[in-house]
């Protein structure tokens, strides 16, 4: 008789213990699907407006500050908004499961599962209060937006194309049109103004320098935009003649330059036209130094940027709120990028690959050949791949290829077999038989850069020899 009662007061509680998770989880759900609607229509509103404020010519300082502020705060809303819609969908999942097992949940469960709920309301109302307060104060900012002059719109400005445009970098893309294009001579004085870009390796540099080049008005204050090597600096010399109206030069500096070659540049420079300008590019901080104004840094993208990114990327034109498990995985990508301050070469590497078959399984293998690629050369050389690469050294992509391979940092000759990195992660039987060219990425934006590598079976030999000649090191981290 005991053992009946016992038997039947479990039952009711189990029963009573799945009302209750049900009747939590529906009011749970009802919430989320407020903030949910709540964040999309922040979300269209502050996208209209920094799209908008993109195609303005802006040289108002504050506003600069505002559209990055606006900007940051759009796409940590979208990371809360994927966060709140799988959220959604796991609790229903639950709920369904919870319905047909009426075992009573573990406290260590009840207590994760509690934890992870506050950890998703606390950043929902975190992201939901800065969109708010960017709305709240964005009503001046589009009043003065509306001041501001149209920039003609090109094919890859169109956020529609999502591979042809240049992605973030809202406030540095400003920043640089107003420099270019504002009037800063003092009097008497001919000396042209100096802006160093200064950033690491793969974060856009000279992305964002050739967009803004691209600009028509850009274009038609300078006579001529000069590129040079900051190897061959005083070259420009031997070509005064040649050499007339505001000028435009462009330096890419791989190291420092002696100060008495930058006077013997810069003194070229002022008995030319008045109004020309100069922009540094390169790596090293210490550049910053031959600038008249103040520099740009250009970091890696935040977390959020990095996310809205290659989630985009990889997605294309299927729907990520159609795949939720897709995005999960994408989450995890984005992770182990950004911890390790990945290059746009490398989202827009695994982003194509991820892109010809969106099915967790293959997700999921691409994700898991980049991690143990990592560890593998973690535990033989002690550095990561990309500091490898940076270091002039070979990294061993076995687990890439499914194959005894080695990348090193230079390029075969033109005729020799190549594939894509793309194509070598999503089907590693496209490996050319002996030595070949790795194309990790061909941009599709201004410069149109091509990022090369040569790849060997030998790699037990190229190791042998650490590091590469210094003439030799013209790759750049996958």
């Amino acid at each position: 008789m005991e053992a009946s009662i016992s038997a039947v007061t479990g039952e009711l509680v189990s029963r009573f213990i799945s009302f209750l998770m049900n009747k939590y989880h529906s009011l749970s759900h009802a919430q989320s699907e407020k903030v949910v609607d709540r964040l999309q229509h922040l979300l269209m509103r502050v996208s209209i407006v920094v799209e908008e404020a993109d195609g303005r010519y802006i040289t108002n300082s504050g506003m600069i500050l505002q559209l990055k502020m606006l900007s940051d705060a759009m796409y940590r809303g979208h990371r809360t908004l994927d966060t709140l819609r799988y959220q959604t969908l796991q609790d229903s999942a639950d709920s369904s499961s919870s319905s047909l097992h009426l075992s009573i949940p573990s406290k260590r469960s009840r207590t994760k599962t509690e934890n992870d709920d506050k950890a998703i309301r606390l950043e929902s109302e975190g992201a939901l209060e800065s969109l708010e307060i960017a709305v709240a104060n964005m009503v001046e900012f589009v009043v003065l937006l509306g001041g501001c002059e149209r920039m003609s719109r090109r094919p890859y400005d169109i956020y529609l194309y999502t591979n042809n445009f240049m992605f973030s970098r809202h406030a540095e893309k400003q920043k640089l049109l107003r420099f270019l294009l504002e009037h800063n001579d003092s009097p008497g004085d001919h000396a042209p103004a100096v802006l160093p870009i200064i950033g690491g390796g793969g974060v856009g540099k000279k992305t964002l320098v050739a967009h803004v080049c691209g600009d028509e008005q850009v274009r038609s204050r300078f006579s001529s935009i000069l590129h040079l090597n900051g190897d061959n600096l005083l070259a420009i010399l031997d070509h005064g003649r040649t050499m007339f109206g505001m000028m435009l030069v462009v330096i890419e500096f791989a190291s420092d330059v002696v100060d008495d070659d930058w006077e013997k540049f810069h003194s070229f420079l002022i008995r030319m036209s008045r109004g020309s300008k100069i922009i540094i590019i390169s790596k090293l901080k210490r550049l910053a130094r031959f600038g008249s104004v103040q520099p740009i840094f250009l970091s890696v993208l935040s977390y959020d940027e990095l996310r809205y990114l290659f989630k985009t990327l990889a997605f294309g034109s299927v729907d990520p709120a159609e795949h939720p498990q897709l995005v999960q995985i994408a989450d995890e990508f984005t992770r182990e990028l950004h911890s390790v301050r990945g290059s746009l070469v490398e989202i827009n590497v695994f982003a194509d690959a991820l892109r010809r078959n969106h099915h967790a399984q293959f997700w999921r293998c691409i994700l898991d050949k980049g991690m143990k690629m990592v560890k593998r050369n973690l535990s033989s050389y002690g550095l990561h791949p990309n500091k490898l690469i940076e270091q002039g050294r070979p990294v061993d992509i076995t687990d890439l290829a499914l194959h005894p391979l080695s990348l090193l940092p230079y390029t075969l000759k033109e005729d020799s077999p190549s594939v894509t990195l793309g194509n070598l992660l999503a089907d590693p039987s496209v490996r050319p038989e002996g030595d070949f060219t790795l194309i990790a990425w061909k941009s599709r934006i201004p410069p149109h850069r091509s990022y090369l590598h040569c790849v060997t079976s030998r790699a037990q030999d190229v190791h042998e020899g650490g590091a590469l000649p210094a003439r030799k090191r013209r790759g750049l981290p996958i």
